[in-house]
Order: structure tokens, then C-alpha cells, then sequence
């Protein structure tokens, strides 16, 4: 199904007052027809009666909003463009999608808020237009096993909008409802060939190749992956992926304190090896320093003694106790 862009002018308003001097004729004509006992009595009814028939042919549109138009199940174009428009009274917009709602941008309103004061239904539920506008859809969270077995909660804010908008209400059933599980369906496709964290021996790009990609440290190249991931699956629904992003990433509850207490231990295993290393690097100074100056000459167990002594107290997480030795150097 390919998208057609009804040409017709903007002449919605020359058609509502030529419609309403109609309908003003055929009032006159019925009074007339009451007062002189006159054959214009049927003429009056039939106009009035049937005259309000092409204002249902009149249609108001918004900037980035579009109509699709069928007339007796035929698809026969889409309105495009702001503006007041007139078109065959007997056409019938169509949008599956018009009382389906998502969390996004374009449903955050409350239903109190859009209800009509006349019928009591929500408007936006009752309109059939198409927006056209960039639209944010954020899903819930999602529980996925990534690469190694963890399993891990993500969340993605995935930025679309209708390119085609007879593949929107025609190609699928419900075009928000389509992009919502296709969405859901990349994710895990995409976060299951990731690590959360960098990990040995991994290849997350199929290359055969291991690599440090991971979901916490290259969350720019796995919102991209999604994204053209989600983009492959929606073609079909006239639907463009502006952009995807990673808003919520963390372990499940259920192994998050284990990792944490993980990632702990490895973050002082790397704060001790900086330590040690400083500390090396102090006691060869120290060694270094006091043979250029002659101040002291120590044999190979001495140095061994001062060596294990400035590590203890370099090294040492306690503020160390020094002992003074008051006799003799040896």
C-alpha cells in the first residue's frame, strides 16, 4: 500500500457558507411554503433536511497532522498540510491507532482533561487524525539475561514518527501497539549478545573477534544496534526511528548485591595494586637516595629489613607505630 496525497484546495470555508445560504434558502423556502399554502413546503423539508449532508465533508486539520480517507472501503488519498478542508461528504477517516494508548509523548494527557463537555468521550480517543510529529515511546522495564547469564533491567526511550501513512493504518493492525513489541523484541535481541560489565573472551559484534563492548561502557553503540534493529522491523508500518536511548540500566534485584560487593572487591584489589606500586616505587627511591649520599651503608639483610618495614608502612591501612631503636646500628 503505497501512500497518495489528495490534492484538493483549501476551500473548506467557501463551502460552509455557500452550505449555510443553502440551508437559509430552504428555511425560507419553508416558511414561505407554510405561509402562501405553497408546493415550496416539500422543496423547503428536502433542503433542509439534506443540505447538512456535504458539512460532514468538512475537515479541519493542524499543522503535522494528517487524514486517510476511504470511500466505501476503497482507499482513496491522505490530507496533508494545516488548514480547512472539503472533501466527499460520504469519505471516512480511518486510524486504527485513535484510542490506543502508550506511555509517550503524544498520550501523557489525562483522561479528565481531554473528555468532550458534550458527550462525555475522550476527544483525542474519538479523533482520527494521524500525527505526523516526532513522538517519544518509553516502555516499561524489562528484565533481560545478558551475554553471561546476569540478568539485568533495561529501559530504552525510542524516538519515532509516520513517514507513510497508509502503511501506518493499513500494512498493520495498530500501528502504536505494532511499534510498542517490536521494541520490546529488539531490546532483548540486542542486550542478550552484551555483558554488562567488560568481560574476557566475549564477541559482541559476530565477527569472531572478542571485544570490549559492553552494555554499561558502550551504551552509545548498543542504543544505535537497537535502533536499527527496531528500524529493520518497522519498514512495513510506515514508521521512521529518529533515535534510541538507554534511560534505565542496572542488575535485577535478585543478584544486585552480589555484584555489588563484586565490584567492590575489585575496586580495592585495583586501589591496593596503585598502593603497592607507590610504595616500590618510594622504597627504590629511598634506597637509591641513600647510596648516592653515602649517608648510610647497609648489607643485604639490612636493606631486606628496611625494605619490609617501609612496605608495612606504606602499605598498612593503620597509621603505623614506629619503634626507636636506641642502641647501636647493628
Amino acid at each position: 500500500m503505497e501512500e497518495k496525497i489528495l490534492r484538493t484546495g483549501k476551500n473548506g470555508m467557501a463551502v460552509l457558507l455557500a452550505n449555510l445560504l443553502v440551508l437559509a434558502a430552504g428555511t425560507a423556502l419553508l416558511v414561505l411554503g407554510i405561509v402562501y399554502e405553497s408546493p415550496l413546503v416539500v422543496l423547503g423539508i428536502l433542503i433542509d433536511v439534506l443540505g447538512w449532508i456535504p458539512l460532514l465533508g468538512l475537515k479541519v486539520l493542524r499543522p503535522q497532522e494528517a487524514l486517510v480517507l476511504t470511500l466505501f472501503g476503497n482507499y482513496v488519498g491522505t490530507l496533508k498540510g494545516e488548514g480547512f478542508y472539503w472533501v466527499n461528504p460520504f469519505c471516512s477517516a480511518v486510524n486504527p491507532a485513535a484510542g490506543t494508548k502508550l506511555g509517550q509523548s503524544g498520550d501523557v494527557k489525562s483522561d479528565a482533561g481531554d473528555k468532550d463537555m458534550v458527550t462525555g468521550y475522550n476527544a483525542s480517543a474519538l479523533s482520527k487524525k494521524l500525527s505526523l510529529k516526532v513522538m517519544t515511546l518509553s516502555n516499561s522495564k524489562q528484565k533481560i539475561n545478558d551475554c553471561l547469564g546476569n540478568p539485568v533491567e533495561i529501559g530504552i526511550a525510542v524516538t519515532w514518527r509516520i513517514v507513510d501513512t497508509a502503511k501506518a493504518v493499513f500494512n498493520v493492525d495498530n500501528y502504536k501497539e505494532y511499534l510498542s513489541l517490536q521494541c520490546d523484541s529488539a531490546l532483548r535481541d540486542i542486550v542478550r549478545l552484551y555483558p554488562y560489565d567488560k568481560a574476557p573472551n566475549v564477541d559482541t559484534t559476530g565477527d569472531g573477534i572478542a571485544d570490549d563492548g559492553s552494555l554499561r561502557g558502550s551504551s552509545e553503540v548498543v542504543a544505535d544496534r537497537i535502533r536499527q534493529e527496531i528500524q529493520s522491523r518497522v519498514d512495513e508500518a510506515g514508521i521512521e526511528i529518529v533515535e534510541s536511548r538507554i534511560t534505565y540500566l542496572a542488575y535485577a534485584p535478585e543478584i544486585a548485591a552480589v555484584m555489588l560487593q563484586r565490584q567492590q572487591a575489585s575496586a580495592i584489589v585495583d586501589a591496593r595494586k596503585m598502593i603497592v606500586d607507590g610504595a616500590v616505587g618510594m622504597v627504590e627511591m629511598a634506597l637509591e637516595r641513600l647510596n648516592e649520599n653515602h649517608t648510610v651503608e647497609l648489607d643485604e639483610e639490612r636493606k631486606a629489613a628496611m625494605v619490609s618495614n617501609l612496605l608495612v608502612v606504606l602499605c598498612g591501612n593503620r597509621d603505623a607505630q614506629p619503634v626507636v631503636n636506641s642502641g647501636s646500628l647493628y
